[in-house]
């Protein structure tokens, strides 16, 4: 009985919102729920943020995305964390779960969006931002967008040919789902972003990230770590960073070359991808030799 309670009771919450019920829906047109971190920046940035009312907990740029009520982590979600924010559409990328979650959702019929697919470049991400900046009515927002990533992308690739170094970098990311410390390789965003900076990511492997290992990290032997701020701040300083498996004996762990970088700005590419690698450039190349 209580199964089939729970989703009465929320398509009731659904319909109420949708269909007159205007308690706490007098600032919105629409309640849009975005369920994906590179959605709730470029929204942000277009300026078209006005009627999110709720977003996934990975969702944490702009810092005004931190105030919104957030409905789970976007793999591991329940229906009745996003239906107690009554949407009237919900965006999300494809990367959303779990499925049962995901087929409840569409059986209340709540008009879901997801925007179409972009090779995982800069292009890709010049031509998500038009289509974004095209759905919301934010054109010249984001014809203005484009060009600034573009600019500050060119700046990057240009500064990154002076550098006779191509360090090895190892970035680290802490799995807030497992609870769990990974490294992300070469088939990562992170890589990606590595290389545009002017250096190349330690690890390889057969997916975006896998568990850190004394042996994966004895074997990539970086000379810079970036390690991402959840798992910074959770072990707080370097010195209890080169206890993980395998760190203290390293390059960057010898020459204390580890430091803390944003998640967001690692794991996928928005409108400051191009300030982002310039900053990642100042990170792997201090004192570094240039030609």
């Amino acid at each position: 009985m209580k199964k089939t309670i729970i989703p009465m009771l929320a398509l009731a919450m659904v319909c109420g919102c949708r269909f007159g019920n205007k308690e706490g829906t007098e600032a919105h047109k629409e309640r849009i729920v975005c369920i994906a971190k590179q959605y709730t920046e470029i929204i942000f940035a277009l300026g078209a943020q006005q009627d999110i009312v709720a977003v996934d907990v990975s969702s944490t740029y702009p810092a005004e995305a931190k105030k919104l009520t957030t409905v789970g982590y976007h793999r591991a979600l329940s229906a009745e964390g996003i239906l107690a924010a009554k949407p009237t559409l919900i965006l999300h990328d494809n990367n959303i779960g779990p499925e049962h979650v995901v087929q409840q959702l569409n059986s209340l019929k709540i008009p879901m969006k997801v925007f179409g697919a972009h090779s995982g470049d800069i292009a890709g991400t010049d031509s998500l931002i038009r289509e974004m900046g095209q759905y919301f009515h934010k054109e010249r927002q984001a014809d203005s967008l484009v060009s600034i990533l573009d600019a500050d992308m060119k700046t990057a690739l240009e500064k990154s040919m002076q550098y006779k170094d191509s360090l090895k970098v190892l970035v680290i990311h802490y799995g807030q789902a497992n609870n769990v410390y990974l490294v992300m390789t070469r088939k990562s965003t992170a890589a990606k972003m590595i290389e545009w900076a002017g250096g190349q990511m330690a690890t390889d492997g057969e997916k975006g990230m896998m568990p850190l290992s004394a042996e994966v990290i004895a074997k990539s032997d970086p000379d810079v770590i970036l390690l991402t701020d959840f798992g910074y701040d959770k072990l707080g300083t370097n010195d209890k960073i080169k206890e993980l498996p395998g760190i203290a004996g390293t390059k960057a762990a010898k020459a204390n070359r580890i430091y803390r970088v944003e998640e967001h700005d690692m794991v996928y590419l928005g409108p400051r991808t191009g300030k982002n690698v310039l900053e990642l450039q100042q990170l792997i190349h201090k004192d570094a030799a240039t030609k």
